[in-house]
């Protein structure tokens, strides 16, 4: 897409794809420092935010500066599916089974298809 930031991806994203209503996900060890992203207002202002839970960010997630200045958006964990139909902003707190795998782990080993079933098996041996 040619884009640095969220927010311009987001934007960009609207601007091809009109009447679709985005949702972005991110770990909560992002949320810890989303203040510091560039726009990162607008990204909360214009789409719903999933914030999935990550091994030993939770409670710094909670009580980010992001997390309190848009508590009045705050859905229920339960409610993630409203994500995208709420108008933004909306946003919630997502508990998922806890891999200490990050996202630019997985990017920087590449072999996405034959790390596939890999990653599928971590994951069902989280959830046992």
């Amino acid at each position: 897409m040619g884009t640095r930031y969220t927010a311009e991806t987001l934007r960009r994203l609207r601007a091809r794809h009109p009447g679709v209503q985005f949702v972005w996900l991110m770990g909560a060890d992002n949320l810890v420092h989303f203040h510091h992203w560039k726009e990162w207002r607008e990204i909360l202002d214009t789409v719903g935010v999933g914030v999935l839970a990550r091994p030993g960010d939770r409670i710094r997630a909670r009580l980010s500066p992001a997390a309190r200045i848009y508590r009045h958006a705050l859905l229920k964990g339960r409610q993630s599916q409203l994500l995208s139909t709420r108008a933004a902003p909306a946003w919630c707190f997502i508990n998922v089974p806890m891999v200490d795998l990050s996202s630019s782990e997985i990017r920087a080993r590449g072999g996405w298809a034959t790390e596939r079933p890999q990653a599928e098996k971590m994951l069902r041996e989280t959830q046992e």
